[in-house]
């Protein structure tokens, strides 16, 4: 993985810590304000809806790995890997196929789409 990848898969990662999610202002460092999330069920959300969910959330375990970074342009670049969440109360994981867009605003990389699509444990 390049430089680019590297530091993308690290903000990635990021967003899964708990005190990450926890931080409405870390949140609205790491989101673009055009913000799209498709979630498992299908539903469509925005920057605000992430913002008033995730911090008062239990958040997950996240752990991913097979990243692939595609470059869509200079400025945007996507993220597809699969991920293992793992809830609290659950006694067994759940695993997504996951695609963000990152795309470079004002000098910082901002999350401007994610989805994840549940799939069988891999």
């Amino acid at each position: 993985m390049d430089e680019l990848g590297t530091a993308i898969i690290t903000l990635e990662e990021y967003l899964f810590r708990s005190s990450t999610r926890a931080s409405a202002a870390e949140l609205q460092k790491l989101i673009a304000d055009d913000f799209i999330e498709i979630g498992a069920a299908g539903n469509q959300f925005g920057k605000s809806e992430v913002l008033s969910r995730l911090p008062s959330e239990d958040a997950p375990e996240i752990t991913a790995d097979n990243y692939e970074l595609r470059r869509l342009s200079d400025e945007c670049v996507q993220l597809l890997y699969r991920a293992t969440l793992k809830r609290r109360g659950d006694t067994e994981p759940s695993y997504s196929k996951r695609c963000s867009i990152w795309a470079m605003n004002s000098g910082s990389w901002q999350m401007c789409y994610h989805q994840g699509t549940p799939c069988q444990p891999f």
